[in-house]
């Protein structure tokens, strides 16, 4: 998941040397893919943790996480189809 969040950058923070940026938001997010039924939920839970993480303004709008969120959701119906999740 991070690797999907540093590619997709939702906040400006991809820089080179910086390649784990996106792992403290990853703690968050990756237990609460357990209540999410679509990317849109997905997106959701993006969104409500970099404004928790960030602020209202560096996050930015909801829609600005609509790639990362199909992405991250096919990574996980990937990941829970080979788990008993």
């Amino acid at each position: 998941m991070a690797a999907i969040l540093f590619r997709h950058d939702p906040v400006g923070i991809n820089f080179e040397e910086n390649a784990d940026e996106y792992q403290p938001e990853v703690g968050t997010v990756l237990p609460r893919l357990k209540e999410c039924h679509a990317p849109a939920d997905v997106r959701q839970v993006l969104h409500q943790e970099f404004i928790r993480w960030f602020d209202p303004t560096s996050a930015g709008p909801e829609q600005r996480y609509e790639a990362p969120a199909v992405d991250i959701w096919e990574a996980w119906l990937r990941y829970t189809s080979r788990q008993d999740v």
